[in-house]
């Protein structure tokens, strides 16, 4: 999953039906590219676009009011960081775990929005973004960089979904066991 555009949009939805009614009021909605569409645990569904900001921020409020009911959490970001992408795809391998973060939300989009703005926040390195699937439709980020990088990142990240309520919960492992990076791929 990669886009060339500068925003994306998100949408979470309680519906699978509705869900699928978001999509399609979403593309219809603007110029937008469907980077993802799918039924997420626990009977949820997540929506994503991506494009230039206007037509992002068009379609995500099409998806949303077509669906208000059914809205669990929608969002806009602008000028994602290009890490993101391979995190959310599960692509980005790391050699070796310096400290780890781990930062672990209610809610996949706001998992996406934490991710962004920890990695925007401190030099770490996103491992993986898993969104929702066999988790009873929470989402977890982990993270890994030097100490004080990771927990200026988790707790960036961590700001921002404790800001809609939806944190579960959030650790820094300044040094995980060897073998504890085995158990993550």
């Amino acid at each position: 999953m990669t886009t060339n555009k500068n925003a994306i949009g998100i949408v979470e939805l309680s519906s699978i039906a509705a869900g699928y009614g978001s999509s399609d009021a979403m593309l219809k909605a603007a110029d937008v590219e469907m980077l993802l569409a799918r039924s997420i645990c626990s009977g949820k569904y997540m929506v994503m676009v991506g494009g230039d900001v206007a037509g992002v921020k068009a379609s995500v409020e099409a998806g949303v009011e077509v669906s208000e009911g059914a809205i669990i959490d929608s969002a806009v970001l602008s000028n994602i960081d290009p890490s993101v992408f391979p995190a959310i795809s599960g692509a980005n391998p790391v050699e070796e775990l310096d400290a780890l973060g781990v930062i672990e939300s209610f809610s996949v989009t706001s998992l996406i929005e934490a991710a962004d703005a920890a990695a925007k926040a401190a030099d770490v390195q996103l491992i993986e973004l898993r969104l929702a699937m066999a988790l009873g439709g929470k989402a977890f980020a982990t993270l890994t960089g030097s100490v004080s990088a990771v927990q200026a990142a988790v707790d960036a990240g961590s700001e921002v979904v404790s800001a809609k309520g939806l944190l579960v919960n959030r650790v820094v492992i300044p040094r995980p066991h060897a073998n504890l990076m085995n158990e993550m791929v």
